[in-house]
């Protein structure tokens, strides 16, 4: 297969391996390329493309961490490593909650991988690289700038989310170092922030304690052993102090229960709601998937009531094939 396009972190923001306390050029060699082919009669091959490209980290013999959007009803994946080779692989499992995604190599990859830190011992200011894959050249010396609450518009939130600066530009799968040389979170989104009247971007990262105690469910089931999330297919955004709704999921839950674009979400089960997390919270607080959620909405001036029958998201992903 091809080489994936060629480009380069600006020199300037590029790790030097005399400022970190291991072996930088080993650990960023635990990076991989991902390149991914989703059918285009997937049910996200709208809204994410039916070609995705991005990173994944070894965290095991052959086996990768990435972000589960790049491989989400993949049907055929690629794995380029450190080395020039391209070897295929196979999406193990997708964790809708965490947004990590696993991919299994398929050929042997003699790699050694990246040793799992922790992310809870993490602090603000400390300097981190964000690696992808290609080495110094394509990874960014960073710092943690904040960590919040974070919640995104396709129904996922996270309670602490790590936040870096300065970006990453090809963010999507990019290995978190810490300076113990540790994997530590994995790069998810590119955000927007204000600051001295300037506008600086940061990558949002997923903590990695988050994959402990997940990591053998997914490796075995390919899921988490637990209930499911209820899932509506809202696409929403807070719009001075209200939760408007901005897109629907084709044919999902709230699509079937003629919810629209430019309603506004007032309350979930009597229970006002102002945030994103707010209405995300109540949502899941009323069980598993398939629970009857009802939704109070404002639209054209009136406001009206409206049960919607809830779904597992998955039910609606094309499954992966093993080659």
């Amino acid at each position: 297969m091809a080489e994936l396009s060629e480009w380069k972190v600006p020199s300037d923001v590029q790790p030097r391996a005399g400022d970190y306390g291991y072996d930088l050029e080993r650990a960023l060699t635990a990076m991989v390329a991902l390149h991914a082919h989703i059918p285009s009669d997937g049910f996200t091959a709208e809204t994410l493309g039916t070609e995705r490209a991005g990173n994944g980290v070894l965290i095991d013999d052959g086996l990768i961490l990435t972000i589960g959007y790049l491989i989400t009803e993949a049907e055929t994946i690629w794995v380029h490593l450190h080395d020039g080779r391209v070897v295929p692989g196979h999406a193990l499992a997708i964790d809708q909650e965490t947004g990590f995604g696993l991919v299994q190599a398929l050929a042997r990859v003699d790699v050694p991988p990246l040793p799992i830190g922790s992310s809870a011992a993490a602090d603000v200011g400390d300097r981190v690289v964000v690696a992808g894959a290609g080495g110094r050249s394509r990874s960014v010396a960073a710092r943690i700038a904040a960590r919040q609450e974070f919640s995104g518009y396709w129904e996922y939130s996270l309670d602490d989310a790590i936040f870096t600066f300065p970006s990453h530009p090809n963010w999507g799968g990019t290995g978190v170092i810490s300076s113990a040389g540790e994997l530590i979170g994995l790069g998810s989104l590119q955000l927007e922030r204000e600051r001295s009247g300037k506008n600086e971007h940061l990558n949002m990262i997923v903590p990695i304690d988050l994959l402990k105690p997940i990591r053998d469910d997914l490796v075995k089931f390919g899921r988490v052993d637990k209930p499911v999330r209820p899932w509506l297919g809202i696409y929403s955004t807070e719009i001075e102090d209200r939760v408007v709704v901005v897109g629907l999921a084709g044919k999902g839950p709230a699509a079937r229960a003629e919810i629209k674009t430019g309603d506004v979400v007032v309350a979930v089960g009597g229970k006002k709601v102002s945030t994103l997390t707010a209405l995300y919270h109540a949502i899941w607080s009323l069980g598993s998937a398939g629970v009857e959620v009802p939704l109070t909405l404002y639209r054209d001036g009136v406001t009206f009531d409206v049960r919607v029958n809830s779904s597992d998201r998955v039910k609606f992903l094309k499954a992966p094939r093993l080659h």
